[in-house]
């Protein structure tokens, strides 16, 4: 299976890209509503999300490339 690509808009304060503000997949755009955890690679910055669809998304920023993709989506707990 290949990159599912995705469009983030991201808040830019103390660096570029600093978090993850909107994500879009498709056609649907999502409200980030709290960043759960962040990790960074060599190349890549990784972002657990909850967005205001009640799932909560990994996605993963090529700083090469300067591409983001989805790499995981799981539904909300009730």
């Amino acid at each position: 299976m290949g990159k599912t690509l995705i469009k983030v808009e991201t808040y830019s304060g103390y660096k570029a890209d600093e978090r993850p503000r909107s994500l879009t997949i498709g056609k649907k755009v999502l409200k980030v509503e709290d960043v759960l955890d962040r990790w960074y690679g060599e190349g890549d910055d990784y972002f657990k999300l909850k967005a205001d669809d009640g799932y909560s998304y990994i996605i993963r920023h090529d700083r090469n490339t300067d591409e983001w993709d989805l790499v995981m989506m799981e539904a909300g707990k009730e």
